[in-house]
């Protein structure tokens, strides 16, 4: 996946979900974790969510630091092996307490979308890190190649 504008390039891998019941986040700070238990990159319908770290406990930074640059109307661009990229355009841009995460990030319904999702300040260590989201949003460019 890449974000040229952002800076952003980082490998996708599946992730599933932790025994607290969070969504899993990559231990390798330099890849994207794409929720599996959702839609894929390219499906027809709803939101397809990767999520990556802003940085790590020993300071390494994070690929997905990139996206506090991302602004309305970059272009994130999802490649598959063995298959054409998929470009998707950023529509919106939001930071939320961990807690609001909007539940429409993970719908499985609706028009297809593209919901990048890593942590935001403020770092709280008494709560265990930050204490935020940030998720941008991203909707297809040329559906009419895209599944139906």
């Amino acid at each position: 996946m890449v974000a040229p504008r952002a800076g952003l390039d980082a490998r996708i891998t599946p992730v599933g979900v932790t025994n607290q019941g969070d969504m899993a986040v990559p231990d390798d700070p330099t890849v994207a974790g794409w929720y599996r238990h959702g839609p894929a990159p390219g499906s027809a319908r709803g939101s397809a969510v990767l999520v990556g770290h802003v940085d790590t406990d020993t300071g390494a930074l994070g690929e997905f630091l990139t996206l506090y640059g991302v602004r309305r109307g970059d272009r994130v661009e999802v490649r598959r092996a063995g298959d054409e990229p998929l470009t998707y355009r950023v529509i919106s841009r939001l930071t939320v307490p961990k807690e609001d995460l909007p539940p429409s990030a993970f719908r499985r319904s609706g028009a297809p979308v593209l919901t990048l999702i890593t942590c935001a300040p403020p770092f709280v260590p008494d709560r265990g890190g930050y204490a935020s989201n940030l998720v941008v949003t991203a909707e297809p460019v040329g559906r009419t190649q895209w599944p139906t």
